[in-house]
């Protein structure tokens, strides 16, 4: 191997090594470190996962939105590469927000799901972006429909507010904030708790970074592929 690919993908493995330990400190933070929750019980550990996946997955629409802007606005395939790429992720995130919600409302609510409003607004926006995957799978870069899978994307993000907020708009089963309160952050938490949120969301905001520049990384390359298929296709 060459010392130009070898910087080329040490940044790679570097990034790996930290997302792993990322993870495995975040594992031992909820599963070692902090004391189970006297109320919920061991099923309360769930939200260490429930909500740093659902910020996570917000900050990857966010990408989305502003990427998709840059993209419509400059037309340059770089941006849809990163807004492409950052959906594929926040859809991952936003599936385990909606399957570790339901694992802790069973025991705590009696039941899986119930149309609350913060979980119909997930519901929606995960189909939202589900359905801009859809079209720009369908959709060669720079077409017609990469630019309206780039509008999708934009839109889906004003549907984020509404699940931020709904809690406080409309009465909901769904839990008040427990980290970000009127009263600050974290107040009224044990100081373990927020000590725990904090190193899972620094784990899955390392294995967000991760993810993306494999994604990034792969959609370069099908691009070169497909490049040096129309050099080849065209040389003869």
């Amino acid at each position: 191997m060459s010392d130009a690919s070898q910087e080329t993908d040490s940044p790679g493995y570097g990034l790996l090594g930290l997302a792993g330990a990322g993870v495995l400190a975040a594992l031992v933070a909820i599963f070692i470190y902090v004391p189970t929750e006297k109320t919920e019980g061991v099923v309360q550990r769930i939200m260490y996962f429930h909500v740093p996946s659902a910020w996570i997955a917000f900050f990857a629409f966010f990408i989305v939105f502003l990427c998709s802007i840059l993209f419509l606005w400059k037309k340059e395939r770089e941006w849809d590469i990163y807004a492409h790429a950052s959906a594929e992720v926040g859809i991952l995130f936003c599936t385990l927000v909606l399957i570790t919600g339901p694992l802790w409302a069973k025991p705590i609510w009696g039941v899986w799901w119930v149309w609350d409003a913060r979980l119909t607004s997930t519901l929606v926006l995960w189909l939202i972006y589900v359905a801009y995957l859809m079209l720009r799978a369908q959709s060669e870069p720079g077409s017609t429909g990469a630019r309206y899978a780039a509008v999708i994307g934009i839109v889906g993000f004003l549907d984020i507010p509404l699940i931020h907020f709904s809690v406080l708009w409309w009465r909901t089963f769904h839990p008040d904030p427990k980290f970000i309160t009127s009263q600050g952050l974290g107040a009224g938490n044990d100081l373990s708790m927020n000590i725990t949120l904090m190193i899972a969301l620094g784990a899955f905001t390392l294995l967000y970074f991760l993810l993306m520049s494999l994604r990034v990384q792969l959609e370069r390359m099908k691009d070169e592929i497909d490049r040096i298929k129309k050099e080849r296709l065209y040389s003869h």
